[in-house]
């Protein structure tokens, strides 16, 4: 299994699992969307984030988000990893807790003082698995606005 940072050339495998994962979530942007998306990171990676694939021997089944932030109440600059998917035939593997590491590595190699992420509630296999890494769990209420 290799995690490495996504390029250009990754975008047809990174597709299918960012696809599944808007699928999971019940929500469906576009591809041409969602293209767009890791293209703005790929164009600057420094300032707005970064994505992480996984691999097995065969092919991408696993990847991970970052975006770049700041955090007044520790006073650092903190990766958000927005996103966290595996396939499904590759959970079980340790490759969720692989891609955590490699956003945490890459968290540290950019100065940020921690990495931090959410997930939905009832979403409890994560929760199993963020638990067994070791993750601090806090307890806040989301709330956002169309713009």
């Amino acid at each position: 299994m290799t995690v490495e940072r996504v390029t250009e050339a990754d975008l047809a495998e990174l597709l299918p699992l960012m696809r599944a994962y808007c699928d999971f979530y019940e929500v469906a942007p576009s591809d041409d969307e969602l293209l767009a998306l890791s293209r703005a990171l790929l164009a600057d990676p420094e300032r707005e984030g970064i994505q992480l694939l996984a691999r097995n021997e065969r092919h991408a089944v696993g990847f991970a988000t970052i975006f770049w932030s700041w955090a007044t109440t520790s006073a650092e600059r903190i990766g958000v990893m927005n996103d966290l998917f595996v396939a499904p035939e590759a959970r079980g593997t340790g490759l969720a807790a692989a891609l955590i590491e490699a956003c945490r590595v890459e968290c540290a190699a950019r100065g940020a003082g921690k990495l931090t992420w959410q997930t939905a509630p009832d979403n409890a296999a994560a929760m199993k698995v963020y638990d067994r890494f070791g993750a601090t769990r806090e307890q806040w209420v989301d709330y956002w606005l169309p713009v």
